[in-house]
């Protein structure tokens, strides 16, 4: 298992905490891999891919890939089939194995903070993420999924993946510059920060639980609101750690060190913030 060679690759890629979090399993394990971040834009992975030599093990996928990835592996597990989009691309004896991780690390993010039912869900945004989300809100047991997006035609994907799921949930299309509160047990939100206005926010104020799937800038809008009335409040670096160890499982054979790898995750993001200050 020496010298093994993984890595991220998306575009934009330098904010990326993959990194950190792998490595840190890597020192925690004493394994001698590494785990190098690789910007490949739209329309690069096939070319990426070619390159690759028998030294690679692994490889995480973030925007724009992971929906690119899924003509180009030789296999993919039942949770990419799914939600149509791939995260994780293990090699294997010349095989590329395509996984999404997204979804049960969605799973294992909101069920460490989250102890009640979770019967519906609104999700903010139409994308590979969105996607992902809302399928892990109906492993959890929501029955009514509702995706809220600017333009209804740009979700069509993310609708139609989340009605297949086998629970065969009540799918809805909302606006996100609508009125009106959203009445569900968890609001996941995949927007960026900036698009979390004022209205957004108080939209999601009646929520029991938020979980924002983005880690940096944070807090965010909606993440600021949930802390300060007490709200749960599921993050980003949740999604990505729970997701990781799963990666990290695929990659290697030995389950991932969870608190290692949330803890360099914490340390990172702690840094980030006092160089912005």
């Amino acid at each position: 298992m020496a010298g093994r060679r993984c890595g991220v690759l998306g575009d934009p890629i330098e904010h990326s905490l993959s990194p950190v979090l792998h490595r840190a399993g890597y020192k925690a394990l004493g394994l001698d891999w590494t785990y190098d971040a690789h910007r490949v834009p739209s329309g690069g992975l096939a070319g990426f891919f070619a390159g690759l030599d028998d030294a690679w093990r692994g490889l995480s996928l973030t925007m724009p890939l992971k929906r690119e990835a899924m003509a180009l592996v030789d296999e993919v597990d039942a949770h990419g089939s799914l939600s149509g989009a791939v995260n994780t691309v293990v090699l294997d004896q010349g095989r590329l194995l395509g996984a999404n991780t997204d979804v049960p690390g969605a799973v294992a993010a909101i069920r460490e903070r989250v102890a009640g039912e979770v019967r519906t869900g609104v999700v903010l945004g139409g994308g590979a993420t969105a996607t992902s989300t809302g399928l892990a809100l109906c492993d959890l047991g929501a029955s009514e999924v509702t995706v809220v997006v600017r333009d209804p035609a740009r979700a069509r994907e993310t609708v139609e993946a989340i009605s297949a799921h086998p629970s065969r949930p009540v799918v809805r299309v909302d606006l996100l510059d609508a009125a009106g509160a959203f009445r569900a047990d968890v609001v996941v939100s995949t927007v960026p920060a900036a698009a979390q206005g004022e209205l957004l926010v108080d939209r999601c104020a009646e929520v029991p639980a938020v979980f924002d799937v983005i880690y940096h800038p944070w807090p965010t809008p909606l993440a600021r609101s949930a802390e300060q009335s007490g709200r749960t409040l599921v993050g980003g670096l949740d999604l990505l750690v729970h997701q990781a160890v799963l990666q990290f499982e695929l990659f290697t054979g030995v389950p991932g060190p969870l608190e290692s790898m949330r803890d360099a995750g914490v340390r990172a993001l702690e840094e980030r913030s006092t160089c912005a200050d």
